[in-house]
């Protein structure tokens, strides 16, 4: 599936947050916009949803779509369903310093989800899904690196240092997930 290549600090600056976790993204600053209308206010969430997760229109709608014929408030099932991604998760657990370079990580196929190599990005995990880097690339300096200086301040996931894995322990909170946005928004534009 593609993905967005496009420059990472115009769009951050563009969004006005630091959608890339990145500590040089806003040193410009923000772009500030003057009155929006609705239809600007919904477009500008889904473009904050899109860039959090590094994804494109249509990938994007096919997750909205989801959530929208799901039980359940849909701006949450749809965070929750973002957040429960292979290439995100591997992101959080701190295997890769941003989410490009975990998504590279599982496309190169370091992971093993329960001890089985995925290569699949988009991979959906569920509730108690270990994930674990292979064992010939534990030997990988970055990946060391990466996974050992990173500390876990999520209650959805566990981290195991000794074994380089972590552990998917609930589906994430609408609360506990850390990105500014409002997803309320994204479903009035969609629903429409």
């Amino acid at each position: 599936m593609a993905r967005p290549m496009g420059p990472r600090f115009k769009t951050a600056r563009r969004l006005g947050v630091n959608v890339f976790n990145h500590p040089k993204a806003l040193k410009r600053g923000a772009k500030i916009l003057s009155k929006q209308s609705d239809y600007g206010k919904q477009l500008m969430e889904k473009q904050k949803l899109k860039a959090y997760y590094g994804m494109l229109e249509k990938q994007f709608k096919i997750y909205v779509n989801e959530a929208l014929s799901s039980k359940g408030n849909p701006g949450e099932k749809l965070v929750q369903r973002l957040e429960c991604r292979l290439d995100n998760i591997v992101y959080r657990l701190g295997f890769g310093s941003t989410l490009r370079q975990a998504r590279q990580i599982v496309v190169h196929g370091h992971i093993l989800v329960n001890g089985k190599k995925v290569d699949k990005p988009s991979y959906k995990l569920e509730v108690g899904d270990v994930v674990s880097l292979k064992e010939k690339s534990r030997k990988n300096e970055m990946f060391k690196e990466n996974f050992l200086a990173q500390e876990l301040k999520l209650n959805y996931l566990e981290k195991n240092l000794e074994g380089f894995s972590g552990k998917l322990v609930s589906v994430p909170n609408r609360e506990d997930v850390p990105i500014e946005v409002v997803d309320s928004y994204i479903i009035e534009l969609y629903s429409k």
